[in-house]
């Protein structure tokens, strides 16, 4: 198995174990303190083709008591409907994507899954059908701004965005980004954070701005532009998909910079549930270190994000 990136809640330093390339994005990581054990097993397995694993963002020794969640008469979670992959109707016409299996395995973990219900609305709809009293929790990548955290609990994050290059298989692995596309160019989309990044932390390279996406990846196909910069969930289904054509592949390790990409995604309750939000959490914490949520998140994103 590849190796492991843990991210925890903690006083600690960064500290790798063999040589990798994914050491470097890493330093941008400011807001969470990272714990970073990899083994250069990492580097090779990306090299080899295989898909990285999800990093931790538990700390597998801290504590966090398992909640009795047997008193729970209903568990009615919120999502949206045109989120893929994260929420869509499938074929069938049924709610689908990787939240809504996340949102059967808490219910399971939690030992409610025959009480737990999930509804989509339209997404500005759902703070107000939480205040009001028409569902308990929100799935749907509400952002954690100062505003929402007044009305709002946020369980901890399950996943976190990342910047990562695109580029043409025959460029081969990218071992260090900042040296390689030095004088090259790199599109990213106008205004972007991505573009923000590499502007603040790689002023050698050439950005190559578009106003549109396809322009953007057209030309990448086409060796116009050297590389692409964005985000890692996005360009996780592209490359998978028939839009890329087998052209490209991720070029690198993940950038994780969430004062710029956000701190990523969360279950949200109300402000008066915090007995909700603390079973969330347990439950949370138990799907990711038993490696379940790595197999949710692989089912739609088989060529991993990180």
């Amino acid at each position: 198995m590849a190796g492991r990136v843990s991210i925890c809640y903690a006083t600690c330093s960064i500290r790798t174990v063999g040589s990798v390339t994914i050491t470097t994005p890493l330093r941008f990581f400011r807001v969470f303190c990272l714990c970073v054990a990899i083994s250069g097993a990492f580097k090779a397995a990306v090299a080899e083709g295989e898909t990285p694993t999800q990093p931790r963002l538990w700390d597998e020794t801290e504590r966090v008591d398992r909640v009795d969640a047997s008193s729970v008469q209903r568990l009615r979670f919120l999502t949206v409907l045109d989120d893929p992959p994260f929420a869509f109707l499938d074929k069938f016409g049924k709610l689908a994507g990787m939240n809504v299996d996340l949102v059967r395995a808490v219910c399971d973990e939690l030992g409610i899954d025959e009480r737990c219900q999930i509804q989509a609305l339209p997404y500005d709809e759902l703070t107000t059908a939480l205040d009001d009293g028409g569902g308990d929790a929100i799935i749907a990548g509400v952002p954690a701004t100062a505003e929402n955290r007044g009305s709002m609990i946020f369980t901890r994050p399950y996943l976190l965005p990342a910047g990562r290059f695109i580029t043409r298989k025959t460029n081969g692995l990218i071992e260090d980004p900042t040296s390689s596309f030095e004088g090259k160019r790199v599109g990213v989309l106008a205004g972007s954070s991505h573009e923000k990044l590499l502007r603040r932390d790689m002023p050698a390279v050439d950005v190559t701005v578009y106003t549109r996406e396809n322009w953007m990846l057209s030309d990448l196909k086409a060796g116009k532009i050297d590389a692409v910069f964005g985000d890692a969930t996005r360009y996780s289904v592209w490359l998978a998909g028939p839009g890329a054509d087998g052209c490209c592949v991720f070029g690198s390790g993940p950038y994780l910079a969430p004062e710029l990409f956000g701190n990523g995604w969360m279950i949200v309750v109300s402000r008066r549930d915090q007995a909700l939000a603390d079973a969330l959490n347990a439950a949370l914490r138990s799907i990711s270190n038993d490696e379940r949520f790595e197999q949710i998140l692989l089912r739609y994103f088989p060529l991993g994000i990180y």
